[in-house]
């Protein structure tokens, strides 16, 4: 069989298109297969090589398709998820989980019932910059961990998708449960357990609908601590004009502090720095720049596709716990 996977996509927007399709083709495998409703979107998927379906259960009886991402809108993720872990098929889902709880749960429930791999699609984990800032934690250059700061905003209005020629899905309540805080901080809630080793266990929220005209909100702070008393902060944002500074993270220690900018995202590159707490010296901190987080997060799951002691990586019931977190954190800001 070898380390080629043959990759099925559910949804083929815009995401799919344009990161996760390249992804897949740089990391070695091969993309076999999409299924779509639109007709368009079967003709990109059919340019790209890829065998085109309009039903799930066509894409599901393909013999080549052994791993899946699933790229539609929040609220129909469960009937991909569970129709694919009955088929034994393993998936990467896109973020967050569903667009309510009980759509998480259930979906947990039925990749532990099927015993498939399953994985959220946090490609933040998989930014090499990202996971230097992990193994300098490890290895503890920032002394005792203290607090984790996150910024990651953008500009999103009603008209965002227009020139992609599709539905803006993300600011439809009833598809996405959500607005920024739901889209964006998943993102940020689970970094931080990458990063601090731990996840938060307490969260709290306070949203805003300000600048957009839709009726999701269009920014959020959020606040959170872990067990170990980490504390953790994210601004999100769909109202952040995007020629403005809108993405950093900060990692805060009792020996030093790393500042990332412009890591997080889709795309490779941003930088790094460290300054020593006690000298107040900085310094620049290289890491590949060139490789993509979503390239690097198909090999990552291809690679415990085929070697399953690498599974551990993964965890529904983690995932379960993130999207736990943002109902108490819509809860609290409500």
């Amino acid at each position: 069989m070898g380390d080629a996977v043959g990759w099925g996509i559910v949804g083929f927007g815009w995401v799919a298109r344009d990161y996760m399709a390249p992804g897949i083709r740089e990391a070695g495998h091969r993309l076999v297969a999409v299924c779509d409703a639109s007709e368009t979107s079967r003709g990109a998927a059919e340019d790209a090589g890829a065998r085109a379906y309009a039903t799930l259960p066509e894409l599901i009886a393909d013999p080549e398709v052994e791993a899946v991402y699933v790229a539609t809108p929040n609220h129909v993720h469960r009937e991909a998820v569970e129709a694919l872990a009955a088929a034994g098929k393993a998936v990467l889902c896109e973020k967050p989980m569903a667009a309510g709880l009980a759509d998480a749960e259930a979906m947990a429930e039925a990749v532990s019932r099927s015993g498939i791999l399953y994985g959220t699609a946090f490609d933040q984990r998989h930014h090499p910059g990202h996971r230097v800032m992990r193994a300098m934690v490890r290895e503890g250059r920032l002394g005792t961990l203290t607090a984790i700061r996150i910024v990651y905003a953008c500009w999103l209005d009603r008209g965002w998708t227009s020139l992609k020629g599709e539905d803006n899905w993300r600011i439809d309540p009833a598809k996405a449960g959500g607005g920024a805080l739901m889209d964006l901080a998943p993102h940020g809630i689970d970094l931080i357990d990458f990063l601090a080793g731990e996840p938060i266990a307490e969260i709290a929220a306070l949203t805003q609908a300000r600048a957009q005209d839709y009726a999701v909100d269009d920014g959020a702070l959020l606040i959170g601590r872990t067990e170990a008393g980490v504390l953790a902060s994210l601004h999100v944002a769909y109202n952040c004009p995007d020629v403005l500074p809108r993405r950093r993270l900060e990692l805060v220690g009792t020996g030093g502090m790393l500042v990332a900018v412009d890591t997080m995202g889709q795309v490779s590159g941003g930088s790094l720095t460290f300054t020593d707490g006690t000298s107040g010296a900085s310094e620049e901190i290289a890491f590949d720049a060139q490789a993509s987080p979503f390239t690097e997060q198909v090999r990552a799951f291809g690679s415990a596709l085929r070697r399953p002691e690498e599974r551990a990586a993964y965890s529904a019931e983690r995932d379960l716990h993130t999207m736990r977190l943002l109902a108490a954190a819509y809860g609290s800001g409500a």
